[in-house]
């Protein structure tokens, strides 16, 4: 009894151990065949669609389109607001800085709310580096604004257009790599747009130029120039952070929310050091109709950030400063062919003719490369 006790155990045992042994080898069979199977199909984004880089074309189109009819309406409303004469005295509105606090807030909002609507990714998103680069991107704003008050006309026409420059610095500095083709791109552009400008109307000497207002344009083009390589940085973070997600990106409107939610601590530090909080809070206690100027101004402003973060999102900061800083002299263009009292002199068109060229030179080149692609194939 004591032997059959120790013997059929042992035995059972053996066979258990068997029986145990060739159904976890099954199931390592099946496991194996599933994650080949999973490997075959084609690698999904962090929104769970398949990875594919077709419609560039149209994404790069409704970008451009949103940017320019936003902006368009956006530059409208801000004359609104900064333009207007309000009491008897004539008071214009000043705090720049009480502006972009709202504007900040209001886009913050926003963004939340779109998140909370629509879903995040899921992904683990970079939030410290949105962050700061929320607060580079308030600084470039605010010091550009500020600036225009304390330096001539040529001055400001330098510091708008030469914005591509440290965008393309910052981007470069972050690691990423450009052609040839598109650096000449952007010293043509800029030079096409500081050459418009120029021919607008006839500068001012360069002696109402202060050192303050020269500080304040360095320091926005350098605040352009870390927006660059933080913006860049982000889009590193995140394909770091997310290693099994194919092409890991934040949404719109995670960009929107956290950028801006940075923007909004800044604005709010820099107003209450100015003391610009309190003085526009008593503006508009005065003038209550430029509470409403502001607002519709910060609500349009959320149309053309929409679009602004989809452009950061699905191309980069490159792609996002060139349309923006074209975007006026298709407006101007415009502008001359719909009211003859606009009409362009020889100098703007010749700017024109510059900014064109780089870019149907870019257009063609994309095509070329493309019919190529396709004759390999």
């Amino acid at each position: 009894g004591i032997i059959n006790r120790g013997v059929f155990p042992t035995r059972g045992g053996r066979r258990g151990n068997t029986h145990m042994a060739s159904e976890r080898a099954t199931r390592a069979r099946a496991r194996s065949i599933k994650m080949g199977a999973s490997a075959s199909k084609p690698a999904t984004t962090a929104t769970g669609g398949p990875s594919s880089g077709k419609h560039k074309e149209a994404k790069l189109a409704l970008a451009v389109g949103g940017i320019f009819f936003a902006f368009s309406a956006f530059a409208v409303l801000q004359e609104d607001v900064y333009a207007t004469k309000h009491g008897p005295k004539g008071e214009k509105f000043t705090h720049t800085f009480f502006v972009l606090l709202v504007e900040r807030a209001v886009n913050t909002v926003v963004g939340a709310l779109g998140c909370a609507a629509f879903g995040r990714t899921g992904i683990d998103v970079p939030i410290r580096e949105i962050l700061v680069s929320g607060v580079s991107q308030m600084l470039a704003m605010a010091t550009g604004n500020e600036a225009l008050r304390y330096v001539s006309f040529t001055t400001q026409v330098l510091g708008k257009s030469c914005k591509m420059v440290p965008v393309m610095i910052g981007g470069v500095a972050a690691g990423r790599k450009y052609p040839t083709s598109q650096y000449l791109q952007v010293l043509v552009v800029t030079l096409g747009v500081v050459v418009f400008n120029l021919g607008k109307s006839k500068p001012k000497s360069a002696a109402d130029d202060s050192a303050f207002g020269l500080g304040l344009i360095a320091l926005s083009l350098g605040a352009d120039f870390v927006t660059a390589m933080l913006q860049d940085r982000v889009k590193t973070a995140t394909k770091r952070r997310n290693p099994r997600v194919t092409n890991a990106k934040t949404s719109t409107f995670e960009s929107m929310a956290w950028t801006n939610a940075g923007g909004f601590v800044a604005a709010l530090v820099t107003c209450l050091a100015t003391g610009q909080l309190a003085d526009g809070i008593e503006f508009t206690r005065r003038h209550p109709a430029i509470a409403k100027a502001i607002g519709a101004y910060a609500l349009s402003s959320v149309i053309g950030q929409l679009f602004v973060y989809y452009t950061i999102t699905e191309f980069d900061s490159l792609v996002l400063s060139t349309v923006t800083t074209t975007r006026k002299i298709f407006s101007t263009v415009y502008s001359a062919f719909r009211k003859p009292e606009n009409a362009l002199n020889a100098t703007q068109w010749g700017g024109c003719g510059l900014v064109f060229a780089a870019l149907g030179y870019e257009l063609l080149e994309k095509y070329l490369r493309r019919g190529k692609r396709v004759k390999k194939a």
